[in-house]
């Protein structure tokens, strides 16, 4: 009750940047990964999910990639919706995310040999990342924001999380 969500006010030169993290296979029961985003903007987190992936990830890769194509489809709607209140969005939204197979499968199509039974629709992040819409950037495991949204975490890795989503006393 005492933690409140906090915003600077000042837009850096990325309008907003967004996390992606995956648990593989978290769910005992059925085999689904727990996949999470959050988008920050002004200085404060504006929109995050936390749920079960619609499939069963076959890999840590495949969790990660799916997740950052969720991520990736409010990248986009933030962008649209950004452009009709006036904004220019001239550079590539950054996407960290902390599973550099996930990066280079959305960066190059030629490395889709172990990925190619996914459904069509993930291959959308390809083309948003050809568009130079999202920009997919490493960002180590103990920097990933997004982790608070996919399991439980140590005390200590909890609170870098909060501090970082701007949630404070």
């Amino acid at each position: 009750m005492e933690y409140k969500l906090t915003y600077s006010g000042e837009l850096g030169s990325d309008i907003f940047t967004a996390y992606c993290d995956a648990a593989h296979g978290d769910c005992k029961d059925s085999g689904h990964s727990t996949g999470g985003y959050l988008t920050m903007m002004a200085g404060g987190a504006i929109r995050w999910s936390s749920k079960f992936q619609d499939t069963v990830a076959l890999s840590t890769t495949e969790a990660e990639y799916i997740t950052a194509v969720q991520a990736g489809k409010e990248i986009a709607w933030m962008c649209n919706i950004l452009t009709e209140f006036g904004f220019t969005l001239d550079i590539p939204t950054p996407l960290n995310i902390d599973n550099q197979s996930a990066i280079s499968i959305s960066k190059n199509p030629e490395h889709h040999g172990r990925m190619k039974h996914l459904d069509l629709r993930f291959y959308w992040l390809r083309d948003a990342v050809h568009d130079e819409m999202i920009q997919p950037v490493y960002i180590p495991t103990k920097e990933q924001v997004a982790d608070i949204l996919t399991k439980a975490l140590p005390s200590e890795q909890v609170k870098y999380c909060r501090d970082h989503m701007s949630i404070l006393v």
